[in-house]
C-alpha cells in the first residue's frame, strides 16, 4: 500500500517556503504523492452542507483561503523529481474545460509525467454561483467536460459538440507526458461517484471513509465495474481517512480492506511543525 499526503494549503500561513519544504520533505521521506484540494472562493455564510464535518461547515474561511492547486503543484514540480502530484480534488464542472486541460497537461509535461488528476462535482452551490455556472446537473457537466479534456490531451485536432460545451476543431499543445493523459480519480462516496469511477475512471478517491466501511464501497464498485465489463484490477482505490484518526492499526486495516493508496492529512502552521509532521508520518507509515 502506497502512502501519500493530503495538504490543505491555507494561505497566508502556508507560504512559498512552507510549500517548498513540504514538497522536498515529502519526496525525501518516500511519500508516494501530494494531493491538493480546491476552492477558488469561500463564504462567511452559506447554505450548502460540507459533507465531511458534522456541522456542515468547511474548517477554513474568514481571511484564510486555499492556494490554487494547479499553480501550487507546478511550484512543487519545479522542486522535485519523483513524487507524484495530485489534485484531490479538482472541481471540474465549475471550470472551463479547455483551460483545465491546458493547465493539467502543462504540469504533467513539466513534471515528466507525474500528475494524478483527482476530480469531483463539488458541493458548495454558492461557489458555482460566483463563477456563473449552474449547480444543477453538475455530474453530467463533469462527464462532458472530461470528454473535452481527453480529446485535447489525445487528439492532434480536437473538437467536441455536446449539451454543455462545443469546441470547434483546434489544436492544443503540449500534450501530457503520460499516455492518454494523467489518470483520472473520481472523488466522492455516492453511488453516482462510484458509477463514474467504473465507467470512465482510473481510480476512486474516497474521503473520510472508515476502514470498516471500505469493503461495502468496494462491493458496490465491483458491481458497477462488472456491469460495464471491467474489474477491480482496472482501477486503484485511494482513501483519505480525514476524521478517522490514523494510527498503525487503522492503517493496517485499510490495507487489509484492499486500499491501494492511503492519504494522510498533514497540517502545519509553521516550518517546524511541518517537519515534525513529516517525520512522524514517515516513521509510522512509509516503508
Amino acid at each position: 500500500m502506497k502512502v501519500s499526503l493530503f495538504a490543505p494549503l491555507v494561505s497566508p500561513q502556508n507560504d512559498a517556503a512552507y510549500v517548498s519544504a513540504l514538497a522536498r520533505g515529502a519526496e525525501d521521506r518516500g511519500f508516494h504523492c501530494i494531493w491538493l484540494g480546491e476552492h477558488v472562493v469561500l463564504f462567511d455564510d452559506y447554505d450548502a452542507q460540507y459533507p465531511y464535518e458534522e456541522n456542515g461547515k468547511i474548517p477554513v474561511g474568514g481571511d484564510r483561503g486555499l492556494l490554487e492547486p494547479v499553480t501550487a503543484l507546478s511550484f512543487m514540480a519545479a522542486q522535485t523529481s519523483r513524487i507524484r502530484l495530485g489534485t484531490g480534488i479538482c472541481l471540474v464542472p465549475q471550470r472551463n474545460p479547455v483551460y483545465t486541460a491546458k493547465e493539467i497537461a502543462a504540469v504533467d509535461y513539466l513534471s515528466g509525467g507525474r500528475v494524478d488528476f483527482g476530480v469531483g462535482v463539488g458541493w458548495l452551490k454558492e461557489e458555482f454561483t460566483a463563477l456563473g455556472v449552474p449547480f444543477a446537473r453538475r455530474g453530467a457537466r463533469c462527464r462532458e467536460y472530461l470528454e473535452v479534456i481527453k480529446t485535447l490531451w489525445t487528439e492532434d485536432v480536437s473538437s467536441y459538440s455536446g449539451e454543455f460545451y462545443k469546441l470547434d476543431p483546434c489544436r492544443q499543445y503540449p500534450k501530457p507526458i503520460q499516455q492518454d493523459g494523467p489518470p483520472i480519480y473520481f472523488g466522492g462516496e455516492s453511488d453516482a461517484a462510484l458509477r463514474r469511477v467504473a465507467e470512465i475512471g482510473d481510480g476512486w478517491y474516497g474521503f473520510n471513509v472508515a476502514p470498516e466501511d471500505v469493503p461495502g464501497y468496494l462491493s458496490k464498485l465491483d458491481g458497477f465495474l462488472e456491469f460495464v465489463g471491467r474489474t477491480r484490477s482496472d482501477v486503484r482505490t485511494v482513501i483519505g481517512p480525514y476524521g478517522h484518526k490514523l494510527n498503525r492499526d487503522r492503517a493496517a486495516r485499510y490495507q487489509d480492506a484492499g486500499v491501494d493508496e492511503l492519504v494522510a492529512m498533514i497540517v502545519g502552521r509553521d516550518l517546524g511543525e511541518l517537519e515534525r509532521w513529516l517525520d512522524r508520518l514517515a516513521s509510522e507509515y512509509v516503508n
